[in-house]
C-alpha cells in the first residue's frame, strides 16, 4: 500500500520489468532497464526484474539491480532465482522454477509486464506475443506493431501505403538469392552508392555503405551473417540524421525534442552509440542519459550515454514542426503504442524529408528527448505504464471466444465433417 499526497490507500502495482534476450542488442537492453528501474516510483510500484538469459531462461533477484553482476552472468545468473510465468484464473504469476518440493514457488502476482528489450526474438513481437497468451497488460507496442517497426522492408511498405515518404528499396533472401544475383539487381534498379542492412536488425549491426562491386559483396556477406533478409536502399550521399520521440497510442499521440546523433564515420555505429565512437563529432552537445536519469549503477559511460548528439537538433522552425507532426502521424498509421522513436534522413542536396525507421522500444526509451519538452523520466514511466492498463481495459470489452462448445452438440469428433444445428455441414468445422 502507499498513500498519496492528497491522503488516499492506494495499492502498489506490481510490476515485472523483462529485459535481455537472445539478441545482438542483449547488453544494451540490459542497460535501458537498469536506468529505467532507477528512475521508476517505488511508492507507487514493487518491482521484480527478470532477467531473460541469452538461452530464454529467466531469473530475478536482487542481484540483477546491480550493474556490476552483469560483469559475470554465469554467477548472477546462479545467485539469482530461475523463474517462469503462469497464468492462472485471470493472474499473471512469476513461479520458481524448477518449483520446489517444500516451501513457496509462487514469487508474486503481476499487475503489469514492462519489457525493456532491443532486437530480434524479444523486440519483434515475438515477447509481446507470449506476454499476450498469457493475458498480462504489458507496456509498449502490440503484436502486430512491434512486428512490423522491426522489420524495416514491411514498415516502408505499410508507411508507403499510408503516403509517408520512404526511400525505394529491394529486399533479398539468402536462401533464394545469390550474392552475384543480388549485386546484378541492385545495380540495374539503385546504383551506387548503397546502404546494406539486416532487414531485422537495430542498433546498427551489420550496417555498411558499399560505392562499388567489391565492396557491395563484403557488404552483403556480412549483412547476411546477422539476418535471412536483407536490405538495400539508395545511399545519401548528403545525409542528416534527426530522430525523434513519439508517446501515445492510436488514439493520440505526442512528439519530443528532435535530436542529431553525430557519427565518425558514414554511417551511425554500434560503436558510435554505444562505445564512445563519436567523441570527435563536432558540434555535438554530448548528452549522457545516465547521468541525466541520476543514475546510481555506474552508467554515465554505457549504452545511449556515449552518443554525440545535439538536442535540440538544429533547425528551422518549420522543419523541426514538419518532423514532430509526421512522427505523431506515423507513430498512429503504425498503430503503435507506448513510447517509440522514429528516425528521420534529410537529403541536404534535394531538402527531402524521409522517414529512415522505428525504434519501437528505443535504447534508454529516449527519455532525454522528452526532459527538453518538460517531461522528467519518472513522469514517463508512469504515463507508459498507463497506457498499458488503459490498452487492457479495452481489450477486456473485446469479445475473442464464445461459450460454446460445438462437441457438446452432437459434432462427431472425426471423419465426415462437422454439421451445425441447423444441418448445415462444417468441413473440417472451419465454418
Amino acid at each position: 500500500l502507499y498513500q498519496h499526497k492528497r491522503g488516499a490507500i492506494f495499492m502498489k502495482t506490481k510490476l515485472c520489468v523483462l529485459f535481455g534476450g537472445k539478441s545482438v542488442e542483449h547488453e544494451i537492453s540490459v542497460i535501458s532497464a537498469l536506468q529505467a528501474m532507477e528512475n521508476l516510483d517505488t511508492a507507487k510500484y514493487d518491482i521484480f526484474p527478470v532477467y531473460i538469459s541469452k538461452d530464454g531462461s529467466m531469473y530475478t533477484g536482487e542481484a540483477l539491480r546491480d550493474a556490476a553482476s552483469y560483469k559475470d552472468l554465469d554467477a548472477m545468473c546462479k545467485a539469482s532465482q530461475r523463474v517462469i510465468l503462469v497464468s492462472d484464473k485471470g493472474r499473471t504469476y512469476l513461479e520458481c522454477y524448477p518449483a520446489k518440493r517444500f516451501g513457496k514457488n509462487t514469487i508474486t502476482d503481476i499487475d503489469v509486464a514492462f519489457p525493456i528489450v532491443h532486437g530480434t526474438n524479444v523486440e519483434d513481437g515475438a515477447l509481446q506475443g507470449y506476454l499476450k497468451t498469457l493475458g498480462v497488460p504489458f507496456v509498449g507496442c502490440d503484436v502486430l506493431s512491434s512486428a512490423v517497426g522491426m522489420d524495416k522492408y514491411v514498415m516502408k511498405a505499410v508507411l508507403r501505403d499510408g503516403g509517408f515518404p520512404v526511400l525505394d528499396c529491394l529486399r533479398f533472401n539468402k536462401y533464394r538469392s545469390s550474392i552475384p544475383d543480388c549485386i546484378d539487381a541492385i545495380e540495374k534498379r539503385i546504383g551506387y552508392p548503397v546502404i546494406v542492412k539486416p532487414v531485422d536488425l537495430g542498433s546498427s549491426v551489420g550496417i555498411s555503405k558499399a560505392a562499388d562491386r567489391d565492396t557491395l559483396e563484403t557488404a552483403l556477406g556480412d549483412a547476411f551473417n546477422y539476418a535471412e533478409n536483407v536490405l538495400c536502399e539508395r545511399a545519401i550521399t548528403e545525409l542528416r540524421e534527426i530522430n525523434c520521440s513519439v508517446l501515445g497510442d492510436s488514439e493520440s499521440a505526442v512528439a519530443s525534442e528532435c535530436e542529431e546523433p553525430f557519427m565518425h564515420d558514414e554511417i551511425l555505429s554500434y560503436e558510435d552509440k554505444y562505445m564512445g565512437g563519436a567523441k570527435g563529432a563536432k558540434g555535438g552537445a554530448k548528452t549522457s542519459p545516465a547521468k541525466a536519469a541520476g543514475s546510481k549503477s555506474g552508467l554515465e559511460s554505457s549504452g545511449m550515454a556515449s552518443l554525440s548528439r545535439k538536442v535540440p537538433a538544429d533547425l528551422t522552425d518549420e522543419m523541426r514542426e514538419r518532423i514532430r507532426k509526421m512522427a505523431c502521424e506515423a507513430f498512429i498509421h503504425m498503430g503503435c503504442s507506448g513510447v517509440s522513436r522514429i528516425d528521420f534522413m534529410i537529403d541536404n542536396a534535394t531538402e527531402e524529408l524521409y522517414i529512415n525507421e522505428f525504434n519501437t522500444i528505443p535504447g534508454s526509451l529516449a527519455f532525454y528527448l522528452w526532459k527538453p519538452v518538460g517531461m522528467e523520466y519518472s513522469e514517463l514511466l508512469d504515463r507508459l505504464i498507463a497506457l498499458a492498463l488503459k490498452r487492457a481495459r479495452l481489450e477486456s470489452d473485446i469479445t475473442y471466444s464464445f461459450d460454446t462448445n460445438i462437441f457438446a452438440m452432437g459434432a462427431p469428433t472425426s471423419g465426415g465433417g462437422a454439421k451445425g444445428t441447423n444441418g448445415a455441414k462444417l468441413d473440417g468445422a472451419k465454418n
